[in-house]
Protein backbone atom coordinates (compact mmCIF):
# COMPACT_ATOMS: atom_id res chain seq x y z
CA UNK A 1 0.00 0.00 0.00
CA UNK A 2 1.38 3.42 -0.92
CA UNK A 3 2.30 5.22 2.28
CA UNK A 4 1.86 8.71 0.83
CA UNK A 5 -1.75 7.98 -0.18
CA UNK A 6 -2.62 6.81 3.34
CA UNK A 7 -0.94 9.91 4.81
CA UNK A 8 -2.97 12.15 2.47
CA UNK A 9 -6.19 10.44 3.61
CA UNK A 10 -5.19 10.92 7.26
CA UNK A 11 -4.35 14.59 6.65
CA UNK A 12 -7.82 15.04 5.13
CA UNK A 13 -9.25 13.38 8.25
CA UNK A 14 -7.16 15.67 10.46
CA UNK A 15 -8.47 18.77 8.67
CA UNK A 16 -12.06 17.48 8.99
CA UNK A 17 -11.44 16.84 12.71
CA UNK A 18 -10.02 20.36 13.18
CA UNK A 19 -13.10 21.78 11.44
CA UNK A 20 -15.24 19.75 13.84
CA UNK A 21 -13.20 21.12 16.74
CA UNK A 22 -13.80 24.67 15.47
CA UNK A 23 -17.53 23.94 15.37
CA UNK A 24 -17.39 22.80 18.99
CA UNK A 25 -15.43 25.94 19.95
CA UNK A 26 -18.04 28.10 18.20
CA UNK A 27 -20.46 27.18 20.99
CA UNK A 28 -18.05 28.80 23.48
CA UNK A 29 -16.79 31.81 21.50
CA UNK A 30 -17.44 33.21 18.00
CA UNK A 31 -14.99 31.89 15.39
CA UNK A 32 -15.54 34.26 12.46
CA UNK A 33 -16.92 31.56 10.14
CA UNK A 34 -20.47 30.83 9.09
CA UNK A 35 -21.41 27.83 11.25
CA UNK A 36 -23.56 26.16 8.58
CA UNK A 37 -20.91 26.63 5.88
CA UNK A 38 -18.20 25.13 8.10
CA UNK A 39 -20.50 22.20 8.92
CA UNK A 40 -20.83 21.46 5.19
CA UNK A 41 -17.03 21.60 4.81
CA UNK A 42 -16.51 19.33 7.83
CA UNK A 43 -18.93 16.65 6.60
CA UNK A 44 -17.73 16.70 2.98
CA UNK A 45 -14.03 16.45 3.86
CA UNK A 46 -14.69 13.69 6.42
CA UNK A 47 -16.82 11.61 4.04
CA UNK A 48 -15.11 12.24 0.71
CA UNK A 49 -11.57 13.12 1.75
CA UNK A 50 -11.10 10.53 4.51
CA UNK A 51 -13.50 7.60 4.12
CA UNK A 52 -13.93 7.63 0.33
CA UNK A 53 -10.23 8.05 -0.49
CA UNK A 54 -9.13 5.58 2.20
CA UNK A 55 -11.52 2.99 0.77
CA UNK A 56 -10.19 3.89 -2.70
CA UNK A 57 -6.63 3.16 -1.51
CA UNK A 58 -7.51 -0.09 0.28
CA UNK A 59 -9.70 -1.47 -2.52
CA UNK A 60 -7.06 -0.82 -5.18
CA UNK A 61 -4.34 -2.31 -2.95
CA UNK A 62 -6.17 -5.50 -2.03
CA UNK A 63 -8.50 -6.14 -4.95
CA UNK A 64 -6.70 -4.89 -8.07
CA UNK A 65 -3.85 -7.13 -9.15
CA UNK A 66 -2.47 -4.95 -11.94
CA UNK A 67 -1.92 -1.44 -10.56
CA UNK A 68 -2.45 0.63 -13.69
CA UNK A 69 -1.27 4.29 -13.61
CA UNK A 70 -4.88 5.44 -14.06
CA UNK A 71 -5.66 4.55 -10.43
CA UNK A 72 -2.88 6.78 -9.10
CA UNK A 73 -3.93 9.65 -11.38
CA UNK A 74 -7.56 9.25 -10.38
CA UNK A 75 -6.64 9.37 -6.68
CA UNK A 76 -4.82 12.70 -7.10
CA UNK A 77 -7.46 14.41 -9.22
CA UNK A 78 -10.08 13.26 -6.70
CA UNK A 79 -7.93 14.78 -3.96
CA UNK A 80 -7.93 18.06 -5.93
CA UNK A 81 -11.76 17.96 -5.82
CA UNK A 82 -11.61 17.36 -2.05
CA UNK A 83 -9.23 20.30 -1.55
CA UNK A 84 -11.56 22.43 -3.68
CA UNK A 85 -14.45 21.60 -1.35
CA UNK A 86 -12.18 22.11 1.66
CA UNK A 87 -11.37 25.66 0.55
CA UNK A 88 -14.77 26.70 -0.82
CA UNK A 89 -17.42 25.32 1.54
CA UNK A 90 -16.27 27.28 4.66
CA UNK A 91 -16.58 30.58 2.80
CA UNK A 92 -19.64 30.15 0.57
CA UNK A 93 -21.50 26.98 1.56
CA UNK A 94 -23.39 25.47 -1.37
CA UNK A 95 -22.49 27.83 -4.23
CA UNK A 96 -20.92 27.72 -7.68
CA UNK A 97 -17.35 26.72 -6.72
CA UNK A 98 -18.22 24.14 -4.05
CA UNK A 99 -20.97 22.60 -6.18
CA UNK A 100 -18.54 22.33 -9.11
CA UNK A 101 -15.97 20.42 -7.04
CA UNK A 102 -18.71 18.24 -5.48
CA UNK A 103 -20.04 17.39 -8.94
CA UNK A 104 -16.55 16.54 -10.19
CA UNK A 105 -16.11 14.21 -7.22
CA UNK A 106 -19.29 12.36 -8.19
CA UNK A 107 -18.09 11.87 -11.77
CA UNK A 108 -14.70 10.68 -10.50
CA UNK A 109 -16.50 8.18 -8.23
CA UNK A 110 -18.42 6.81 -11.23
CA UNK A 111 -15.14 6.29 -13.06
CA UNK A 112 -13.63 4.63 -9.98
CA UNK A 113 -16.59 2.22 -9.75
CA UNK A 114 -16.18 1.39 -13.46
CA UNK A 115 -12.42 0.77 -13.11
CA UNK A 116 -12.82 -1.47 -10.04
CA UNK A 117 -15.64 -3.42 -11.68
CA UNK A 118 -13.45 -3.95 -14.74
CA UNK A 119 -10.05 -4.64 -13.16
CA UNK A 120 -10.81 -6.26 -9.80
CA UNK A 121 -9.52 -9.75 -9.19
CA UNK A 122 -10.97 -11.19 -5.98
CA UNK A 123 -10.66 -14.89 -5.26
CA UNK A 124 -12.67 -14.59 -2.02
CA UNK A 125 -16.33 -14.86 -3.08
CA UNK A 126 -17.90 -13.11 -0.03
CA UNK A 127 -15.54 -10.15 -0.45
CA UNK A 128 -16.33 -9.98 -4.19
CA UNK A 129 -20.12 -9.97 -3.65
CA UNK A 130 -19.90 -7.32 -0.93
CA UNK A 131 -17.50 -5.07 -2.84
CA UNK A 132 -19.67 -5.05 -5.96
CA UNK A 133 -22.75 -4.36 -3.83
CA UNK A 134 -21.03 -1.44 -2.09
CA UNK A 135 -20.14 0.11 -5.46
CA UNK A 136 -23.73 -0.25 -6.65
CA UNK A 137 -24.97 1.52 -3.52
CA UNK A 138 -22.37 4.25 -4.03
CA UNK A 139 -23.73 4.98 -7.50
CA UNK A 140 -27.36 4.72 -6.34
CA UNK A 141 -26.71 7.19 -3.49
CA UNK A 142 -25.85 9.95 -5.96
CA UNK A 143 -29.44 9.95 -7.25
CA UNK A 144 -30.20 11.96 -4.12
CA UNK A 145 -27.63 14.60 -5.12
CA UNK A 146 -29.04 14.92 -8.65
CA UNK A 147 -32.50 15.49 -7.14
CA UNK A 148 -31.37 18.51 -5.09
CA UNK A 149 -31.45 20.95 -8.03
CA UNK A 150 -35.01 20.10 -9.11
CA UNK A 151 -36.10 20.03 -5.44
CA UNK A 152 -34.84 23.59 -4.83
CA UNK A 153 -36.22 24.98 -8.10
CA UNK A 154 -39.66 23.40 -7.67
CA UNK A 155 -40.31 23.40 -3.92
CA UNK A 156 -37.38 25.09 -2.14
CA UNK A 157 -34.84 23.93 0.48
CA UNK A 158 -37.48 23.70 3.20
CA UNK A 159 -39.47 21.11 1.24
CA UNK A 160 -39.77 17.44 2.16
CA UNK A 161 -38.49 16.54 -1.32
CA UNK A 162 -35.21 18.41 -0.71
CA UNK A 163 -34.68 16.91 2.75
CA UNK A 164 -35.49 13.38 1.58
CA UNK A 165 -33.01 13.74 -1.30
CA UNK A 166 -30.26 14.59 1.21
CA UNK A 167 -31.23 11.67 3.47
CA UNK A 168 -31.28 9.32 0.46
CA UNK A 169 -27.68 10.26 -0.36
CA UNK A 170 -26.44 10.02 3.23
CA UNK A 171 -28.24 6.76 3.97
CA UNK A 172 -26.81 4.85 1.02
CA UNK A 173 -23.37 6.42 1.45
CA UNK A 174 -23.08 5.43 5.11
CA UNK A 175 -25.04 2.18 5.22
CA UNK A 176 -24.54 1.06 1.63
CA UNK A 177 -21.21 2.16 0.20
CA UNK A 178 -19.06 2.80 3.30
CA UNK A 179 -20.31 0.08 5.65
CA UNK A 180 -20.56 -2.74 3.11
CA UNK A 181 -17.13 -1.86 1.66
CA UNK A 182 -15.42 -2.13 5.07
CA UNK A 183 -17.19 -5.45 5.71
CA UNK A 184 -15.89 -6.67 2.32
CA UNK A 185 -12.34 -5.71 3.34
CA UNK A 186 -12.79 -7.32 6.77
CA UNK A 187 -14.01 -10.61 5.28
CA UNK A 188 -11.06 -10.50 2.87
CA UNK A 189 -8.65 -10.17 5.80
CA UNK A 190 -10.12 -13.05 7.79
CA UNK A 191 -10.43 -15.13 4.58
CA UNK A 192 -14.11 -15.87 5.16
CA UNK A 193 -15.29 -18.85 3.12
CA UNK A 194 -18.45 -18.89 1.04
CA UNK A 195 -21.28 -20.77 2.78
CA UNK A 196 -25.05 -20.80 3.24
CA UNK A 197 -24.78 -18.58 6.31
CA UNK A 198 -22.91 -15.95 4.32
CA UNK A 199 -25.48 -16.04 1.49
CA UNK A 200 -28.24 -15.46 4.07
CA UNK A 201 -26.29 -12.63 5.73
CA UNK A 202 -25.66 -11.03 2.34
CA UNK A 203 -29.36 -11.05 1.39
CA UNK A 204 -30.47 -9.77 4.80
CA UNK A 205 -27.90 -6.98 4.67
CA UNK A 206 -29.10 -5.72 1.28
CA UNK A 207 -32.79 -5.90 2.21
CA UNK A 208 -32.28 -4.15 5.55
CA UNK A 209 -30.18 -1.40 3.95
CA UNK A 210 -32.99 -0.61 1.53
CA UNK A 211 -35.86 -0.87 4.02
CA UNK A 212 -34.29 1.28 6.75
CA UNK A 213 -34.34 4.26 4.38
CA UNK A 214 -38.00 4.47 5.43
CA UNK A 215 -37.08 6.05 8.80
CA UNK A 216 -35.53 9.32 7.48
CA UNK A 217 -38.28 9.52 4.84
CA UNK A 218 -40.85 9.21 7.63
CA UNK A 219 -39.31 12.23 9.39
CA UNK A 220 -40.26 14.51 6.48
CA UNK A 221 -43.26 12.70 4.96
CA UNK A 222 -44.87 10.82 7.89
CA UNK A 223 -46.95 7.77 7.07
CA UNK A 224 -47.78 4.64 9.06
CA UNK A 225 -46.60 2.41 6.20
CA UNK A 226 -43.10 3.90 6.44
CA UNK A 227 -43.03 3.12 10.16
CA UNK A 228 -43.78 -0.55 9.48
CA UNK A 229 -41.26 -0.73 6.61
CA UNK A 230 -38.53 0.66 8.86
CA UNK A 231 -39.60 -1.73 11.62
CA UNK A 232 -39.16 -4.69 9.29
CA UNK A 233 -35.82 -3.25 8.16
CA UNK A 234 -34.30 -2.87 11.62
CA UNK A 235 -35.46 -6.36 12.64
CA UNK A 236 -33.91 -7.86 9.50
CA UNK A 237 -30.78 -5.79 10.17
CA UNK A 238 -30.57 -7.23 13.68
CA UNK A 239 -30.80 -10.77 12.32
CA UNK A 240 -28.05 -9.84 9.82
CA UNK A 241 -25.91 -8.68 12.75
CA UNK A 242 -26.39 -12.03 14.49
CA UNK A 243 -25.40 -13.81 11.26
CA UNK A 244 -22.32 -11.56 11.02
CA UNK A 245 -21.21 -12.54 14.54
CA UNK A 246 -21.85 -16.22 13.79
CA UNK A 247 -19.80 -16.00 10.58
CA UNK A 248 -16.72 -14.43 12.19
CA UNK A 249 -16.72 -16.54 15.39
CA UNK A 250 -14.76 -19.53 13.92
CA UNK A 251 -11.97 -17.16 12.83
CA UNK A 252 -11.52 -15.59 16.27
CA UNK A 253 -8.68 -17.79 17.56
CA UNK A 254 -6.55 -17.61 14.42
CA UNK A 255 -7.16 -13.86 14.23
CA UNK A 256 -5.97 -13.35 17.80
CA UNK A 257 -2.82 -15.38 17.13
CA UNK A 258 -1.92 -13.60 13.88
CA UNK A 259 -2.27 -9.95 14.93
CA UNK A 260 -0.88 -7.57 17.54
CA UNK A 261 -2.90 -6.73 20.64
CA UNK A 262 -3.45 -3.17 19.38
CA UNK A 263 -4.84 -4.42 16.06
CA UNK A 264 -7.16 -6.87 17.83
CA UNK A 265 -8.25 -4.06 20.18
CA UNK A 266 -9.09 -1.78 17.26
CA UNK A 267 -11.05 -4.47 15.41
CA UNK A 268 -12.93 -5.23 18.65
CA UNK A 269 -13.75 -1.53 19.01
CA UNK A 270 -15.07 -1.37 15.43
CA UNK A 271 -17.18 -4.52 15.82
CA UNK A 272 -18.56 -3.33 19.18
CA UNK A 273 -19.52 -0.01 17.56
CA UNK A 274 -21.23 -1.95 14.75
CA UNK A 275 -23.21 -3.97 17.29
CA UNK A 276 -24.13 -0.85 19.27
CA UNK A 277 -25.25 0.99 16.11
CA UNK A 278 -27.53 -1.89 15.12
CA UNK A 279 -28.98 -2.30 18.61
CA UNK A 280 -29.68 1.43 18.88
CA UNK A 281 -31.54 1.33 15.58
CA UNK A 282 -33.88 -1.23 17.13
CA UNK A 283 -35.06 1.59 19.40
CA UNK A 284 -36.65 3.25 16.36
CA UNK A 285 -39.36 0.58 16.62
CA UNK A 286 -40.79 2.81 19.35
CA UNK A 287 -42.37 5.85 17.60
CA UNK A 288 -41.61 8.22 20.50
CA UNK A 289 -37.93 7.28 20.41
CA UNK A 290 -37.76 7.68 16.64
CA UNK A 291 -39.29 11.16 16.89
CA UNK A 292 -37.02 12.18 19.78
CA UNK A 293 -33.94 11.05 17.83
CA UNK A 294 -34.90 13.41 15.02
CA UNK A 295 -35.96 16.35 17.20
CA UNK A 296 -32.84 16.44 19.40
CA UNK A 297 -29.68 17.25 17.43
CA UNK A 298 -27.41 15.64 20.05
CA UNK A 299 -28.85 12.21 19.27
CA UNK A 300 -28.46 12.74 15.51
CA UNK A 301 -24.83 13.88 15.78
CA UNK A 302 -24.05 11.12 18.27
CA UNK A 303 -25.46 8.43 15.96
CA UNK A 304 -23.69 9.84 12.89
CA UNK A 305 -20.39 9.88 14.79
CA UNK A 306 -21.01 6.36 16.08
CA UNK A 307 -21.30 5.17 12.47
CA UNK A 308 -18.58 7.39 11.01
CA UNK A 309 -15.96 7.35 13.77
CA UNK A 310 -16.81 4.17 15.62
CA UNK A 311 -17.74 1.67 12.92
CA UNK A 312 -16.27 2.91 9.64
CA UNK A 313 -13.17 4.74 10.91
CA UNK A 314 -12.68 1.97 13.46
CA UNK A 315 -12.37 -0.58 10.66
CA UNK A 316 -10.24 1.75 8.51
CA UNK A 317 -7.77 2.26 11.37
CA UNK A 318 -7.72 -1.50 11.90
CA UNK A 319 -6.74 -2.05 8.26
CA UNK A 320 -3.95 0.55 8.61
CA UNK A 321 -2.68 -1.17 11.78
CA UNK A 322 -2.71 -4.50 9.95
CA UNK A 323 -0.58 -3.09 7.12
CA UNK A 324 3.19 -2.69 7.09
CA UNK A 325 2.98 1.10 7.29
CA UNK A 326 3.10 1.56 11.07
CA UNK A 327 5.69 1.05 13.78
CA UNK A 328 4.39 -0.52 16.99
CA UNK A 329 5.57 2.22 19.34
CA UNK A 330 4.26 4.73 21.89
CA UNK A 331 3.21 7.20 19.16
CA UNK A 332 0.91 4.63 17.57
CA UNK A 333 -0.55 3.45 20.87
CA UNK A 334 -0.98 7.03 22.05
CA UNK A 335 -2.71 7.98 18.80
CA UNK A 336 -5.17 5.10 18.85
CA UNK A 337 -6.00 5.46 22.53
CA UNK A 338 -6.41 9.25 22.26
CA UNK A 339 -8.77 8.90 19.29
CA UNK A 340 -10.90 6.18 20.91
CA UNK A 341 -11.02 8.00 24.26
CA UNK A 342 -12.04 11.25 22.55
CA UNK A 343 -14.76 9.41 20.64
CA UNK A 344 -16.13 7.64 23.72
CA UNK A 345 -16.15 10.75 25.94
CA UNK A 346 -17.82 12.97 23.33
CA UNK A 347 -20.42 10.29 22.61
CA UNK A 348 -21.26 10.02 26.31
CA UNK A 349 -21.63 13.80 26.57
CA UNK A 350 -23.86 13.99 23.49
CA UNK A 351 -26.11 11.16 24.70
CA UNK A 352 -26.38 12.48 28.27
CA UNK A 353 -27.17 16.03 27.13
CA UNK A 354 -29.64 14.73 24.54
CA UNK A 355 -31.40 12.76 27.27
CA UNK A 356 -31.50 15.85 29.48
CA UNK A 357 -33.12 17.82 26.64
CA UNK A 358 -35.64 15.02 26.14
CA UNK A 359 -36.59 15.02 29.85
CA UNK A 360 -36.49 18.86 29.93
CA UNK A 361 -33.69 18.93 32.50
CA UNK A 362 -31.73 21.79 30.91
CA UNK A 363 -27.96 21.86 30.40
CA UNK A 364 -25.33 19.84 32.22
CA UNK A 365 -22.63 22.06 33.83
CA UNK A 366 -19.83 23.17 31.46
CA UNK A 367 -21.31 21.05 28.67
CA UNK A 368 -19.89 22.98 25.69
CA UNK A 369 -16.47 23.42 27.31
CA UNK A 370 -16.19 19.70 28.12
CA UNK A 371 -17.37 18.76 24.62
CA UNK A 372 -14.66 20.96 23.11
CA UNK A 373 -12.02 19.69 25.54
CA UNK A 374 -12.74 16.00 24.85
CA UNK A 375 -12.93 16.70 21.10
CA UNK A 376 -9.28 17.84 21.16
CA UNK A 377 -8.34 14.18 21.61
CA UNK A 378 -9.64 13.29 18.12
CA UNK A 379 -7.26 15.42 16.00
CA UNK A 380 -4.49 14.73 18.54
CA UNK A 381 -4.89 10.99 17.96
CA UNK A 382 -4.78 11.44 14.17
CA UNK A 383 -1.63 13.60 14.42
CA UNK A 384 0.15 10.93 16.50
CA UNK A 385 -0.77 8.22 13.97
CA UNK A 386 0.55 10.36 11.09
CA UNK A 387 3.79 10.95 13.01
CA UNK A 388 4.13 7.19 13.54
CA UNK A 389 3.72 6.44 9.83
CA UNK A 390 6.27 9.12 8.87
CA UNK A 391 8.67 7.87 11.56
CA UNK A 392 8.38 4.33 10.20
CA UNK A 393 9.24 5.62 6.73
CA UNK A 394 12.42 7.21 8.11
CA UNK A 395 13.15 4.01 10.05
CA UNK A 396 12.83 1.95 6.86
CA UNK A 397 15.07 4.36 4.97
CA UNK A 398 17.75 4.13 7.68
CA UNK A 399 17.55 0.33 7.69
CA UNK A 400 17.91 0.18 3.90
CA UNK A 401 20.93 2.51 3.99
CA UNK A 402 22.54 0.42 6.73
CA UNK A 403 21.89 -2.77 4.76
CA UNK A 404 23.33 -1.20 1.61
CA UNK A 405 26.47 -0.12 3.51
CA UNK A 406 26.95 -3.63 4.88
CA UNK A 407 26.70 -5.12 1.42
CA UNK A 408 29.24 -2.64 0.02
CA UNK A 409 31.64 -3.46 2.86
Amino acid sequence: MQRKLVVICLINFLIAALMGLALRYASINPIGFNYRFLTHAHSHVAMLGWVYLMLFTLIVHYFVEEKKPVFNKLFWITEVAVVGMMLSFPFQGYAAVSITFSTLHIFFSYYFAYLIWKHHKIMNLPARYLLKTSLVFMVISTIGVWCLGPAVSMLGQASAFYQIAIQFFLHFQFNGWFLIAVIALFFHHIKLKDCKQFRLFFKLLIVSTILTLALPINWFAPHIVLYWINGAGVLIQFVALIMFLVLIKPYRISFLNEHSKLTVYMYSFAIFSFVLKTVLQLASLVPEVSLAAYQHRNFVIGFIHLTMLGVISGFLFSFILQSKLVLNDKWLHGGIYAFVLGFVLTEILLMVQGSMFYFESGFMPNYYFLLFLFSVLLPLGIVLIIINILKYKNHETSMLKALSTQRND
